[in-house]
């Protein structure tokens, strides 16, 4: 398995999530990049947001949008120790 732009798209996605407020939502307006528009829709599909253009993390989600900016996190510290 590798990583697709597609994929990348969405963990771009779930990068931007606030998780210290799950009461706050995205909105992926319809003039931001193609590739945002599907990623969220992808996401959507898959369970992972309450709406085709962002709303909100579900549960699943969360531990999703979790993990992805733990991912991130370790990679730059990783990065900027080198």
């Amino acid at each position: 398995m590798s990583y697709t732009p597609e994929l990348v798209a969405e963990l771009e996605i779930l990068a931007l999530f606030n998780l210290d407020n799950t009461l706050e939502g995205l909105k992926i307006h319809h003039v931001a990049a193609p590739s945002a528009i599907a990623a969220a829709q992808r996401l959507n599909e898959k369970g992972l947001t309450t709406q085709v253009d962002g709303g909100y993390l579900t549960s699943l989600g969360l531990e999703a949008a979790r993990h992805a900016q733990a991912l991130l996190t370790i990679l730059n510290v990783s990065r900027k120790a080198a």
